[in-house]
């Protein structure tokens, strides 16, 4: 009987470097377009026999004794499972429990060291899409703020419990465009203040929140958590400065590139968005001290399912002197920034869906979402 694997297994499989040979069953596009790291290709359909292609199989996989199927949900990537299995003795077959679906699930909990004695900061990793969310929290009271929350909004409760902190506000960065919030969720869930940046209203945001306008500080136990106005990536974008000692810079800057500024601007008005980007840049983010940590709100997840920047489960960070020397985007002039910011390369995958979801203008099925989301973030220039 074939046996199926939760995806968090196979993540401590991958991170273990334990010997199996990963096979992605499917179509050529998906697979071309984001996968799993050192899945191998095999196409396969949910009802389709495997009589002629066994030969095929043996070829990919080599000398494997331990096969690992995945597909978008796990259907046709069990079928093939249960042919192999049927078919030949030659191999340990699993599958992985809801495929890609499942996989998009699975989330890495790693601390930042910032610096001061009082603050402590989780970064909370989605190993498949590459969104970075934070615990932001005062060890010497327990409270803290969430910032930036995927829709698996336990993963932020866990990661809170873990460091010995309560959750007492949430803030959203930014309307996200690659992912569905979980922060009007989250502080429902914990009766607590929902926060997004004052210009969220120009954007017809219509869930309920409460503004953060420019410079305002909340005072999380010992920590001033500011709110700077940050616009480029989108018009109403802030970014986090906690206690000058770290800053949290969601889709503004990265770790090795800026953000993308055209999914809120249409084409003719991506112009002003990048300039806006180039001035937030320069005149804000690179004047802080340049040894204020630097945290991203996304890395990029390459095709191929690797971080295109450091490994899961290690802290994804820069400093504020770092991303001025090694980001080749941050040494260009205005019109040769603007410039390049118009090929920003492809698009989110159902971004103006997201988007409206996360305006509160549209509503979707919750078990609709991990579809909405699915493949790579594209939030970088």
């Amino acid at each position: 009987m074939v046996t199926t694997l939760s995806a968090d297994r196979l993540a401590e499989l991958i991170d273990d470097d334990a010997a199996f040979t990963l096979v992605d069953t499917r179509p050529e596009d998906s697979y071309e377009a984001w996968h799993i790291s050192g899945a191998l290709h095999f196409p396969f359909g949910p009802e389709e026999e495997l009589d002629g292609r066994t030969e095929e199989f043996e070829e990919l996989v080599g000398d494997a004794d331990r096969v690992i199927t995945t597909c978008a949900k796990g259907i046709s990537s069990g079928n093939l499972a249960i042919q192999l299995e049927s078919a030949t003795d030659a191999y340990d077959v699993q599958t992985v429990e809801g495929g890609m679906k499942g996989w998009s699930g699975v989330y890495d909990h790693v601390e930042i060291d910032a610096g001061g004695d009082a603050l402590r900061i989780v970064q909370i990793q989605r190993r498949a899409k590459g969104c970075l969310g934070y615990v932001v929290g005062c060890e010497a009271t327990g409270e803290a703020v969430v910032v930036d929350p995927t829709g698996d909004v336990d993963e932020f409760e866990i990661a809170a419990e873990e460091a010995g902190l309560s959750i007492t506000g949430v803030i959203d960065t930014h309307v996200h465009a690659d992912h569905i919030s979980g922060g009007r969720d989250l502080a429902d869930r914990l009766e607590v203040p929902y926060y997004l940046g004052a210009r969220a209203a120009e954007r017809g945001v219509e869930v309920a929140y409460t503004p953060l306008e420019r410079n305002e500080v909340l005072d999380v136990g010992d920590l001033a958590v500011k709110a700077v106005i940050a616009p480029g990536h989108t018009s109403e974008m802030i970014n986090i400065l906690v206690d000058d000692a770290a800053l949290l810079t969601a889709d503004t800057l990265h770790v090795d590139s800026v953000g993308r500024t055209e999914l809120e601007f249409s084409e003719d008005e991506g112009e002003r968005g990048a300039r806006m980007l180039y001035e937030t840049l320069h005149r804000t983010l690179l004047a802080e001290p340049e040894g204020i940590t630097v945290l991203p709100g996304h890395v990029t997840v390459t095709a191929d399912g690797e971080f295109e920047h450091g490994s899961p489960g290690e802290p994804i960070a820069t400093t504020v002197r770092d991303a001025r020397t090694g980001i080749d985007l941050l040494g260009l002039e205005e019109d040769a920034f603007v410039e390049r910011m118009a090929d920003a390369g492809e698009k989110p995958v159902n971004y103006e869906e997201i988007i409206d979801l996360n305006r509160g203008i549209a509503e979707s099925p919750p078990e609709e979402r991990t579809e909405l989301e699915l493949g790579p973030n594209n939030c970088s220039a």
